[in-house]
């Protein structure tokens, strides 16, 4: 059974030649009007990468595969060398593991057999022996003794107005899988589209396996969970996985297709295993933002950030598996058999609902190089409402996964948060911090009886919104924000920050400019006024010091933790006692609407 292909660089997914191959430019080079790489005399291409190496260690643990097989297609006369590499420690262990010489003065296929190893990666090596060798490309193959698991996959996209993305990804999975008789998914993957912002009905991309349904906007919770609905309604299609995928995301399908693969390979013990897919950088197409990811009560540990694909000694870190909880819905696979009508995810809205439902859920995360998607990073995409999402979701997420967390965590959260913000003078986002804290304590009764719509709508009018560069009081300057990204003070100087409160008892006399996402205190100390700028989009907000709102909210934090101290416990208890009856098929029928729809 094949198990996996060897990719090429596409135009429009990825193509950084460094992930598919390393290889001597001057003498391997691919040739993109047929796809084959011609290599001179002495050219060498290895594929110890993350697209083209086998994770052998995850391949042997998880699934039934046993012996691996590796099939070329070549032409002139190479040196092929069968490799592995494994990390153990600080040290690389590497070895060639077979080596054979192939002439060929045509086209043609061999096929080799890797020797048996249980850890690290395999790929291979090809050294051209005479001018104008050259190699089509190829797959790894592996011999199965057992049958193979049946899948269907359905893929559920939940989508707000980005018709940019669902468009692009629809016509691609239609292209490669759906309308693709040679595809080993077609007739066995089909589409669930959460329509939140209801605008899809225009572009006409329903069909037989493409079913999009105009939902209520309850944010990615609401649409994820409309689309598993959707699927448990009909028992007849045979969907046996859900594979859950943001909107705004560029994926390969040839991530969905090696996720398919794995499933139907999967041994007993491992039948209810999720399948994640890492997320890696839209600008920066090499770069691995997050592959997997711990919880930690609410102070998210992201698991293998930031790490360059292009290096074979960053892919084999990959390999080493390490404590994980859960992994985010940009591209989530688990089986149906979890989906059911007395356990589906929490209504809330937006941040939170995946890792709750993975931490009550998934016991096994398996995480594999080469199964990802591409999206803009977080640093880039920065929300003033989502203050409000954040606290009070951790909230509720550690009612049911760290009842241990507390009242004491809380007010020091509390307070925190007031002193981050308000040294920023984004006082919006105190007052929005505090009404999450408000809403929890309200207990469970609040989010099932609340209109997530209309709450979402003040929300939203609640924070700060950017604004086009051109509409600002404050004009842009390169120099200053640039600034703002780097400035650092001495120790003497962050002691007397520190001491006059960010500046607030000192006199007022700058105005700066920091990056939106990722502003610090330190960098605003004495401004009186702030431009925060998202310089991807050319747009931002203002805000102005304010010495008598930041004493008010002050003594608003204070009337907070009195609250708290004596609300907690009771909101706390509410949802552990009575948690299950927002899980439900009926409660989300009639959260949804569904019920009218149906009558």
């Amino acid at each position: 059974m094949k198990i996996q292909d060897v990719l090429w660089p596409k135009d429009g997914i990825c193509t950084d030649v460094e992930m598919y191959y390393h290889s001597d430019y001057k003498r391997a080079f691919i040739k993109e009007e047929d796809i084959f790489i011609l290599f001179q005399k002495g050219g060498v291409v290895t594929t110890d990468t993350y697209f083209n190496s086998l994770s052998i260690e995850k391949w042997r643990k998880y699934t039934k595969v046993s012996r691996v097989l590796l099939t070329l297609s070549l032409q002139g006369q190479f040196n092929v060398s069968l490799c592995w590499k494994q990390k153990i420690n600080d040290m690389y262990v590497e070895r060639e593991l077979k080596n054979i010489t192939v002439n060929a003065d045509s086209r043609r296929e061999i096929t080799l057999e890797f020797p048996e190893e249980t850890k690290g990666m395999f790929y291979f090596r090809l050294e051209a022996l005479e001018e104008e060798s050259k190699f089509f490309g190829g797959y790894y193959d592996a011999e199965i003794q057992d049958d193979c698991r049946p899948v269907k996959i359905g893929i559920v996209v939940c989508t707000y107005r980005r018709e940019k993305y669902v468009c692009e990804n629809v016509k691609l999975i239609k292209k490669d899988i759906i309308e693709n008789p040679e595809s080993p998914l077609y007739g066995r993957l089909e589409m669930y589209i959460s329509d939140n912002g209801k605008t899809l009905e225009a572009y006409g991309l329903a069909s037989e396996n493409i079913h999009i349904f105009p939902n209520k906007n309850a944010g990615g919770a609401g649409g994820f969970t409309r689309g598993m609905i959707e699927i448990l309604k009909r028992p007849q299609k045979g969907i046996t996985h859900v594979l859950l995928m943001d909107d705004d995301v560029v994926v390969d399908t040839a991530s969905i297709l090696k996720t398919a693969a794995i499933l139907s390979l999967l041994k007993e013990e491992y039948a209810d295993a999720f399948i994640g897919g890492a997320m890696l950088r839209s600008d920066q197409r090499n770069i691995q933002v997050e592959s997997g990811a711990a919880w930690n009560a609410g102070n998210l540990v992201p698991l293998k950030q930031n790490l360059d694909l292009r290096l074979w000694q960053n892919c084999l870190l990959n390999e080493q598996e390490e404590y994980r909880e859960y992994n985010a819905w940009w591209y989530c696979c688990f089986p149906m058999d979890i989906v059911n009508a007395d356990n589906l995810p929490l209504p809330i809205f937006i941040r939170g609902d995946d890792l709750e439902y993975g931490l009550r859920n998934m016991k096994t995360l398996i995480l594999m190089n080469g199964i990802c998607v591409w999206h803009e990073p977080f640093e880039n995409k920065y929300s003033s409402f989502l203050e409000y999402y954040i606290i009070r979701n951790r909230l509720i997420d550690n009612s049911y996964h760290f009842p241990g967390w507390g009242k004491k965590e809380l007010i020091r959260e509390l307070i925190r948060e007031y002193r981050r913000e308000g040294y920023l003078y984004r006082y919006q986002n105190v007052s929005l911090y505090m009404r999450g804290i408000r809403d929890f304590l309200k207990g469970i009764d609040f989010l099932e009886q609340t209109d997530a719509e209309e709450l979402h709508r003040q929300i939203m009018a609640s924070g700060y919104r950017a604004a086009p560069a051109e509409q600002l009081d404050v004009p842009f300057y390169n120099r200053e924000y640039q600034r703002g990204c780097r400035e650092k003070h001495s120790a003497l100087h962050e002691a007397v920050r520190r001491l006059t409160f960010n500046g607030y008892l000192l006199p007022a006399k700058h105005v700066r400019t920091v990056p939106m996402a990722t502003a610090r205190p330190e960098f605003v100390w004495r401004a009186k006024t702030i431009l925060f700028y998202d310089i991807v989009e050319n747009k931002g907000f203002v805000t102005h010091r304010s010495l008598r709102t930041f004493i008010r909210q002050g003594f608003e934090v204070v009337g907070m933790i009195f609250v708290i101290l004596a609300k907690y416990g009771k909101a706390k208890r509410s949802y552990i006692s009575r948690g299950g009856e927002i899980r439900q098929l009926a409660f989300w029928e009639k959260y949804l609407g569904m019920e009218e729809r149906d009558c």
